[in-house]
């Protein structure tokens, strides 16, 4: 027989939720290639303020080198309206705009990950409580000190949930939205 569990040293519900959704986490992290992982923390880096600040100053000293080079005797990089700029800019703009899709969809996958987990674990917790609800309404008949009545409200409580009635139901709602919405 094993000794119970020294309570200092075992985890608490709390941790142990804390630590399963990291190994989610870690484990989404690891399929994840090189490549993507690379993308994420350029985008991570680029996605903070300081890039503005680094972006605004690289213009104007692109602009004020371009306008005063000609006054210093010295050659323009790009004249005026400064189509190399103009490019720079582009591509740039190009890159980022991909890589931050890149992004959103792995966050996208995981975000659909979690969902999945919470709808699982809320009909899971919906189906415990409606079995402690039918445990007590039980427990409320057979006690001789209570008087016994009846309750609907706790009765309809004691019934599950059916997921497909619910996605049912949801599909209803999205149809009604779908046409209300103008064309």
């Amino acid at each position: 027989m094993q000794d119970p569990p020294d309570d200092e040293h075992a985890p608490s519900v709390l941790e142990r939720n804390v630590q399963a959704v990291g190994a989610l986490r870690q484990r989404a992290d690891e399929r994840a290639s090189t490549h993507q992982l690379f993308i994420e923390r350029v985008t991570e880096a680029l996605g903070r303020p300081r890039t503005i600040y680094v972006v605004v100053t690289a213009v104007v000293a692109w602009i004020a080198w371009n306008m005063a080079a000609p006054s210093l005797g010295l050659p323009r990089v790009d004249a005026p309206p400064f189509f190399w700029m103009q490019g720079v800019i582009g591509l740039a703009a190009l890159l980022m705009t991909t890589m931050v899709l890149t992004t959103q969809n792995r966050q996208v996958g995981h975000s659909e990950q979690r969902a999945h987990l919470d709808l699982q674990v809320n009909l899971m917790s919906e189906q415990k409580i409606a079995k402690v609800v039918g445990l007590l309404e039980e427990l409320r008949r057979d006690l001789p000190s209570v008087v016994n009545r009846v309750d609907p409200v706790a009765e309809a409580m004691t019934e599950s949930v059916s997921p497909d009635n619910v996605i049912s139901a949801l599909e209803d709602v999205e149809r009604a939205l779908a046409e209300q919405r103008p064309r």
